[in-house]
């Protein structure tokens, strides 16, 4: 005991010292606080999503510029008292290709992705080469196709235009760097591990602001600081999975020092499946502040883990399917709801319709919409819930029937639409649900993962049995291990199956209890 607080003093000792090196007050790396350890509400604010972010950026320069490109064309036609329409096809080609083509080349040198540390005159030249190199091709083609007489036009025009789109991204520049001054394009992050590297870490990224650093998650709690360079050390990795912002977080940055193997190997297994960007970041101590920005460090191909935006085509293509299929289920389930409807009316008092706050993509709380099957004083929408069980008394007579069908999760039809869940899918499960009078979150390390993708009105566990309230632990491992299967092989072509093989569930499955 006299020895711990011995420690203890030395501890403070040696941290007042060192705050006080040089005759200029430091703030100490790792501070142990004698304040109680900070919690979840202790995180640093998040940046507010707005619509000025990098993406935003890189799409609106090549808007200006093509916008600005096209008008240069149209004035240019006009100087000779015809518009592009009017002037023969062979004139009035190179004039009508000069925007897309040196937009798409300035793309292919990399002059919309904007990196936080580069400087204007390195952006400059890869605008010059890009446009340069699409008049070249331009003229080459005109005098290719015998189109002489517009080889003069077709140059000063060129030479116009690259002059009008360096300008325009000299101010680009200009306005990327003002707005990562104020802030305004820093990244939600959190960090796991409080060591060395993230004090780092926080003491780089607080000159140059590129990450907005939130708050630092350790799996090792009871021997982490409070805080690391500023920053509270608010959980552990389970707290982390099960934050209610999780959401909100761009990126999370492993810190865990490169020795230290089976620990990182322990993390990533457990980090990996989450949608959010996951990258490891072992070694910091040969960064170097005047080279590649701490964004981009943390964004290169060899810190990837996880979180990688999904194909965009294979998104874009279940988007689509969900709104066609959902549309039509809609307007064919018509009748069958407008009929249902009234039975709920007939069969006991209160609302048709129930609301309940359910876990969606990235763990976000949606409200998802159901036909009520219980007494009105008994659908809770917050708070524990109890999961329904063999002749519930909670629920009214017409609802054992919705439930055994499912035919009362049919308006989720409306969140398929809104963009809140997917036809096929891990089932949203209730906020605060509890299986064994322990929230389900707790009875399995991977649950939080089965978020990594949308909720489903049906999905792979459904159609395994897996169908309805889990009352034991067993049960809850079970249906998590066919929800991450789900999540390993979804395709189009898996999804089309799911839907297909649900029928049968729709019609009656009197083997479980919803």
């Amino acid at each position: 005991m006299e020895k711990g607080v011995l420690d203890m003093a030395q501890t403070a000792a040696d941290l007042k010292s060192d705050s006080f090196q040089g005759g200029e007050k430091k703030t100490p790396v790792l501070a142990v606080h004698e304040a109680a350890r900070p919690g979840l509400e202790d995180a640093r604010p998040f940046k507010q999503q707005s619509f000025v972010d990098r993406k935003a950026i890189r799409k609106g320069a090549r808007v200006i510029d093509i916008l600005a490109l096209c008008l240069i064309s149209f004035l240019a036609a006009s100087a000779t008292g015809m518009t592009l329409l009017d002037l023969p096809l062979g004139v009035a080609l190179p004039f009508m290709a000069l925007a897309p083509l040196m937009v798409w080349s300035c793309w292919s040198a990399g002059a919309y992705r904007f990196p936080f540390t580069e400087r204007i005159l390195s952006h400059l030249t890869k605008v010059l080469l890009g446009t340069g190199l699409a008049l070249a091709v331009l003229i080459a083609v005109s005098w290719i196709f015998g189109l002489g007489q517009s080889l003069s036009s077709v140059a000063v025009v060129g030479f116009l235009a690259i002059i009008t789109v360096l300008a325009l991204h000299a101010h680009h520049v200009a306005w990327m760097k003002h707005l990562i001054r104020d802030g305004r394009l820093s990244e939600n992050v959190v960090i796991v591990g409080a060591t060395e590297n993230a004090s780092n870490l926080i003491e780089r990224n607080s000159r140059d602001r590129e990450l907005n650093i939130i708050a630092i998650f350790d799996d090792r709690l009871g021997r982490a600081p409070h805080r690391v360079a500023g920053v509270p050390v608010v959980g552990t990795l389970d707290d982390l999975l099960a934050w209610e912002n999780l959401p909100h977080v761009d990126r999370i940055i492993v810190t865990v020092t490169s020795t230290a193997q089976d620990r990182v190997r322990l993390l990533i297994e457990r980090l990996r499946y989450l949608p959010n960007r996951v990258v490891l970041l072992l070694d910091l101590d040969e960064f170097n502040p005047n080279g590649a920005s701490l964004a981009e460090v943390a964004d290169a191909p060899a810190a990837y883990v996880s979180g990688a935006p999904a194909d965009a085509r294979r998104a874009f293509v279940k988007r689509i399917s969900d709104m066609v299929f959902a549309s039509l289920l809609l307007v064919g389930f018509s009748p069958i709801l407008a009929i249902i409807a009234v039975l709920i009316k007939l069969d006991s008092k209160g609302p048709v319709l129930f609301k309940q706050k359910r876990h969606g993509f990235n763990n976000k709380v949606i409200r998802v919409w159901k036909f009520r099957t219980m007494k009105p004083d008994q659908a809770a929408e917050d708070g524990i819930i109890r999961q329904v069980t063999s002749d519930d008394d909670r629920v009214t007579r017409l609802g054992k029937f919705l439930r055994r069908t499912s035919l009362d999760e049919l308006p989720q039809l409306i969140n398929v639409l809104k963009g809140e869940m997917s036809l096929v899918g891990p089932r949203p499960h209730a906020v605060g649900m509890t299986t064994e009078e322990t929230e389900v979150h707790h009875l399995v390390s991977d649950y939080a993962h089965r978020h990594r993708v949308k909720p489903g009105l049906t999905g792979w566990a459904q159609i395994n049995g897996s169908r309805g309230p889990v009352h034991a632990a067993g049960e809850v491992r079970e249906r998590v291990r066919l929800d991450m299967e789900y999540v390993n092989r979804s395709s189009f072509w898996f999804d089309l199956y799911i839907m297909a093989m649900t029928a049968p569930c729709l019609l009656g499955d009197s083997t479980n209890d919803r």
